[in-house]
């Protein structure tokens, strides 16, 4: 097919010989001139058609990249620009090659391109396009803006002999927009983060292009971007703020204001709030120096406004002070004014020896001292020595030149008492006027109000103790019923002989004794008293283990949707009882979804709490996983909301909810040092959040399941220490038929005899709250100062704090929370004893 271009009738005009247009240009030209065609598909340059020679022209005396494809293999011609982009790898080897030939490499991308001009389908266009290629020995993502052009050819079937390529490599130009799309991005973040409020506003109407966080707390969170600042925020009509911005756009001047006033309701509907900003508006200018948009940013100013405003108002009050002291000395000089005789508060001239010079009749109707004593004696010779340091002080300051509006302290009576008084003084001259008034029945009245609200505060604690033990032993009554009644049928059956059936009242006493422990764990949580595992967790791969179990347990009713953050950090927590959290909280959110079902979405994130987002959580700043459970079924009151974690409330019908499971949940993050958050709105669904600590360390990814299933002993010796002799029993019983040796003592002491005793110990079972004056961690310390290897399994019913600080669990040390399945005792002695 490629000789059917080669030799396509010319036209009338006689072709000029091969060196004329050949002639010229540069190295490409001189290559060309020097080939040898004989081999290549084109054959020899007199034979080419005409619109080739002048094709070839073009490319050769254009300082422009450009080259050429012709006939049906895509024979390859360039010039001295396009040679400088293709590498020594290429050039000048791929004159004359075939297209794909020359570039194999990236055939998938420009061959369809090529075939596309061949057929007759027109000239392409391609701009800043990904084409990665090996030049000069190493492979490059290399961008190109280029046209394929046709060339025709009357004698080729689609009329098309070749394609004229001129080209422009742009990776520098893409780069660069890159790095400044970045960039930009950077500022864009960093402008949200900021502690000031930042907007951008763009054209003559101040279209809003940008706004960050700071400035939706400030304006309230509404439709800002693409939106002009009249309709985004037609609050601020008639306060100026439109005519500053059109002054900035039209002047270019940019404009600068402190603690100006601004009023905006911050929800819709909401009154109308004044706040006080500091700010500035910045024309944003183009290359021409054209104004195209305004640079907004400021701070909210409204606390050190008001402060500012009240530190006006008490210099305006002291200086009336200061007259009210000067007129009273005007009338005491005149050998007394009838006011300083008749006020009932103290009035006196304090000299800087702490000596009173002119004290009114006042001092003696308060303190009973006559206006001699009040001058005979030194200021803190009257103080109560609690006062006398911090009035010290005071004093001090008054020396110093400050005035003084409002100080409190104690002043003794001629009985022996005391008096509160509150003082404004003020400096002049050599002296220092002081007005006291006696607060004493005020303070009196405070101290009477913290009575009765510290007798307010125990009455609400016994209201909700006695709730809480009445609901305990609501449960736990009917949780023994079921214990005793099958244990006592039991027991008659077995005195007659009737063993048939007997199953379902094990069965009975068994599920009621197993619905007694999660209460107890409930209730243990709730006080954040529970015995906790903490291991370094992987949010997202728990919540992948148990997205089955969810699925099964809300039902096909429900729409599930996980949504787990990229790279979550680790959290130290106790993955069982997350996962006791996480189900319940499934729960809750499928209740809520009843009957018509709903979304339930399960999402972590990775949160970083600043001062003040961390005091909004009532967490210490820093870094949190955060677990949130959205379901959209029926939400919350607010007044639902607030009681949501106290014991035993429910929204449940009567004998569906103990009204625990959000008080362990609470209880259990709590104690793990996280906080929950609810978030709520009635007919739109809740958000149920939890905040974990960040854990530095890598996710423990062992599990129980790794180890062996057998759980026979292989003859090792296992000490028993507990002083509940039924529980030891039992423990032992099993370890014996489990092939162990098996140790006991029901103290502390006597335990600590038998591992300094130099009997061979494998492995310790210590209950933690022991008598005899040692707990079991101390126990297990102890026996570790001479058997540094020991293996412990602490078995407790409650959290003692000898083993719940941070890192209670040292190397080889595990826990079981009481009461536990006495199948699980093996498995956890086998794993312990095996790692």
């Amino acid at each position: 097919m490629a000789s059917g271009y080669i030799n396509a009738p010319r036209t009338t005009t006689a072709a000029p010989p091969a060196a004329d247009f050949l002639r010229g240009g540069g190295e490409m030209g001189a290559r060309m001139r020097a080939h040898d065609w004989s081999s290549s598909s084109l054959k020899q340059p007199a034979d080419w058609p005409q619109s080739l020679r002048t094709a070839v022209r073009l490319i050769l005396n254009t300082g422009h990249p450009m080259y050429i494809w012709w006939g049906q293999d895509g024979a390859c011609l360039y010039n001295d620009a396009y040679r400088e982009s293709i590498g020594s790898e290429r050039h000048p080897l791929s004159l004359g090659q075939p297209a794909r030939q020359v570039w194999e490499e990236i055939w998938d991308i420009i061959g369809p391109q090529i075939e596309h001009v061949m057929g007759g389908g027109g000239a392409t266009w391609h701009e800043d396009h990904l084409v990665p290629i090996t030049r000069h020995g190493r492979r490059e993502d290399v961008y190109w803006t280029y046209s394929f052009s046709p060339i025709d050819d009357e004698t080729a079937p689609s009329g098309v002999g070749g394609v004229l390529v001129v080209c422009t490599e742009t990776t520098r130009k893409v780069q660069a927009k890159r790095r400044l799309a970045e960039e930009i991005e950077r500022q864009r973040r960093l402008f949200q983060c900021a502690p000031g409020f930042i907007a951008i506003l763009r054209g003559p109407e101040h279209v809003f292009e940008f706004v960050n966080n700071a400035y939706i707390r400030l304006a309230g969170d509404r439709n800002f971007i693409g939106k002009t600042v009249k309709d985004a925020v037609p609050d601020l009509q008639d306060q100026g703020y439109f005519e500053l911005l059109d002054r900035v756009f039209t002047s270019g001047e940019r404009f600068v204001a402190q603690q100006k006033p601004i009023c905006l309701a911050r929800t819709p509907g909401a009154p109308f709030e004044e706040r006080f900003i500091d700010f500035i508006y910045e024309p944003i200018v183009d290359a021409e120096g054209a104004v195209t948009g305004i640079f907004v940013e400021g701070f909210d100013v409204t606390d050190q406004a008001l402060a500012h405003a009240a530190l006006r108002d008490s210099e305006a009050r002291l200086r009336e002070l200061n007259a009210d002291l000067e007129r009273e000395a005007i009338a005491r000089s005149a050998v007394g004014g009838r006011f300083w005789q008749i006020s009932p508060d103290l009035l006196g001239v304090l000299r800087p020896d702490a000596y009173f010079g002119s004290a009114n009749p006042a001092w003696g109707t308060a303190l009973g001292w006559s206006e001699a004593e009040v001058q005979s004696m030194s200021v803190f010779e009257m103080l109560h020595p609690d006062d006398r340091e911090r009035s010290r002080e005071a004093f001090e300051r008054l020396k110093a030149g400050h005035s003084i509006l409002r100080f409190e302290n104690r002043y003794r009576r001629k009985d022996g008492g005391y008096n509160w008084f509150v003082w404004a003084a003020a400096p002049f001259d050599d002296a220092y006027y002081c007005i006291g008034r006696d607060i004493t029945s005020q303070k009196e009245a405070e101290e009477e109000l913290a009575i009765a609200r510290d007798e307010l505060r125990q009455s609400q604690k016994m209201e909700a103790i006695g709730q809480l033990t009445g609901g305990i032993a609501h449960d736990f009554n009917n949780l023994l019923a079921g214990i005793s009644g099958n244990l006592e049928i039991l027991e008659t059956r077995l005195a007659q002989g009737r063993v048939a059936g007997l199953e379902r009242y094990i069965a009975g006493a068994q599920g009621s004794a197993r619905r007694a422990a999660s209460l107890t764990q409930r209730l243990l949580a709730f006080s954040r008293r529970q015995t906790l595992d903490p291991k370094s967790t992987d949010a997202n791969r728990l919540i992948a283990g148990m997205e089955d179990l969810i699925r099964r347990t809300v039902g096909p009713d429900i729409d599930v949707k996980i949504a787990g953050a990229d790279s979550i950090w680790a959290t130290l927590i106790d993955p069982s009882q997350l996962e006791n959290a996480l189900l319940n909280l499934c729960i809750n959110a499928r209740d809520a979804m009843f009957p018509g079902g709903g979304c339930l979405t399960i999402e972590t994130a990775n949160k970083c709490l600043d001062q003040r987002g961390a005091r909004e959580q009532g967490l210490p700043p820093g870094q949190y996983v955060s677990l949130s459970v959205t379901d959209t079924g029926s939400g919350m009151p607010p007044d639902v909301v607030t009681k949501a974690f106290d014991p035993f409330f429910t929204t449940k019908p009567l004998g569906q909810g103990t009204g625990l499971g959000l008080s362990m949940i609470y209880g259990f993050v709590r104690q793990s040092g996280g906080q929950v958050q609810i978030c709520s709105e009635v007919g739109s669904g809740t958000t149920m959040r939890l905040y974990l600590p960040r854990h530095a360390g890598n996710a423990d990814r062992s599990s129980e399941l790794d180890v062996a299933a057998a759980n026979a002993g292989r003859g090792e010796t296992v000490l028993v220490i507990d002083d509940e002799p039924s529980i030891r029993m039992l423990i032992i019983e099993v370890l014996e038929e489990s092939g162990y040796i098996a140790l006991e003592a029901g103290d502390g002491p006597s335990g600590l005899e038998i591992l300094q005793s130099g009997m061979p110990v494998d492995l310790l079972i210590t209950d933690v709250g022991l008598p005899g004056g040692m707990n079991g961690r101390q126990v297990a310390d102890a026996a570790r100062v001479n058997r540094p290897g020991l293996k412990v399994l602490f078995v407790t019913g409650y959290a003692e704090s000898a083993i719940m600080s941070k890192g209670f669990l040292d190397a080889g040390m595990s826990v079981m929370t009481k009461p536990f399945v006495m199948a699980s005792l093996g498995k956890r002695v086998r794993s312990l004893l095996e790692k």
